[in-house]
């Protein structure tokens, strides 16, 4: 029997609620397929399933709001007897068939049409998705954004306007919900772990350079990000210096199986989401922009999944785009590091050749003293560095 328990979904949200399920028992799911869709106070998450299995019951209603960790749903392992599950639910007192759920699809709107090939997928925000649930609209009679996704503008279209000829709005917003969660796990990180921080100052002339030479060469749409660039430094030096890349646990440091980095994204109704970018060494730049351009995209949209807002291993946040010299962020728990990114911008600079005028960005660092010093976390930074220097051998890390 497989068990089918809500995941993790970060140190900021232990509970959602189940909007859809895209499974119905008798079904074969494969591993990695998203089985559900719930609801947080930060997204709508599509939660996946990581085994392959035939959906025995579902025993989570529709609009139930549910714990992490808690039953969802039970599976057959591959050649399992249906009488065997039975008789495993009977003694975990998990309920029996005749009150297990059984969805009406017909009523349950979904939010995200899953078709058989698992290629075609109506994408809808969860700001659309309540609209459309609060006026009886089913978001896949709805058409799509320019951007292919539904938003308010759409489910407003289709539902007509109010009676001050003003586009309607949802009864709620995400925002406050969202700062409330983000409060509590900021204080919770400033109270609990002890918090040092360094910054460092890095020459960006040969990375800027090398940037253009590559973009020279490419298509608007495929040109490289300095983003990138700045992840995959960061995702090599976490190989060199893994006490800064996993968890700290039960009084002890956990290293990350993997370096998966969370990368931190404003919403446009306010607030922010970390999802992670899985096995970030082991991808090049140009892959990493375009995985980081479909994030960003996913993330506005609220289209994120569960692995992505529970594997982050570390989190960078990069507020140069928004003018900012420097950033000293606060760890986000569970985790042990956080890596911050200022502007890029001329500064004068001591080279063999004299005082120049060279782009420059700072780079920070916030870590968790119980597991590192700051020895060790001046030459994370130094590595950050370094790699920097030479980005043409950034990629053959990979």
């Amino acid at each position: 029997m497989i068990e089918l328990r809500l995941p993790s979904l970060g140190s900021d949200m232990d509970q959602g609620k189940l909007l859809q399920w895209l499974v119905k028992p008798g079904d074969l799911v494969k591993k990695g397929q998203v089985v559900a869709i719930v609801d947080t106070a930060k997204a709508a998450i599509d939660v996946e399933c990581w085994h392959d299995g035939l959906v025995h019951a579902l025993l989570t209603p529709l609009e139930a709001t549910i714990p992490t960790g808690s039953l969802m749903a039970v599976l057959r392992s591959p050649g399992e007897s249906e009488e065997s599950v039975n008789r495993q639910m009977a003694a975990l007192a998990v309920p029996d068939e005749s009150t297990v759920v059984a969805p009406d699809l017909a009523l349950a709107a979904p939010a995200v049409i899953q078709a058989k090939n698992e290629t075609t997928r109506l994408k809808i925000t969860p700001a659309a998705r309540r609209l459309a649930a609060s006026r009886g609209i089913n978001p896949s009679t709805l058409q799509a954004g320019a951007d292919g996704v539904v938003s308010l503008a759409e489910v407003e279209a289709a539902s007509g306007r109010n009676a001050a000829g003003m586009p309607a709005t949802p009864k709620a917003s995400r925002a406050p919900a969202m700062r409330k969660v983000i409060a509590s796990a900021m204080a919770r990180s400033k109270r609990e772990i002890p918090h040092y921080y360094l910054s460092e100052d890095i020459p960006f002339q040969r990375a800027s350079e090398w940037l253009a030479k590559q973009n020279q060469e490419l298509a608007v749409t495929q040109r490289l990000l300095p983003a990138a660039m700045l992840l995959k430094a960061v995702g090599v030096a976490l190989l060199r210096y893994p006490e800064f890349n996993g968890f700290w646990k039960d009084d002890s440091f956990e290293a990350g199986i993997g370096v998966h980095i969370g990368v931190a994204i404003s919403l446009r109704e306010g607030g922010l989401v970390a999802p992670a970018l899985h096995d970030l060494p082991n991808h090049d730049i140009a892959t990493l922009t375009r995985k980081l351009l479909d994030l960003v995209k996913r993330c506005r949209a609220g289209t994120l999944r569960s692995s992505e807002l529970s594997d982050a291993t570390l989190t960078v946040t990069n507020l140069g785009d928004q003018g900012v010299g420097n950033v000293f962020g606060v760890i986000y728990p569970p985790q042990v590091a956080l890596v911050g990114f200022g502007r890029i911008t001329e500064r004068a600079w001591a080279t063999n050749d004299g005082l120049r005028a060279l782009p420059c960005l700072s780079a920070s660092l916030a870590a968790d003293h119980r597991c590192s010093d700051g020895h060790r976390g001046a030459l994370l930074l130094a590595a950050i560095r370094e790699l920097l220097q030479e980005p043409e051998n950034l990629d053959s890390f990979v």
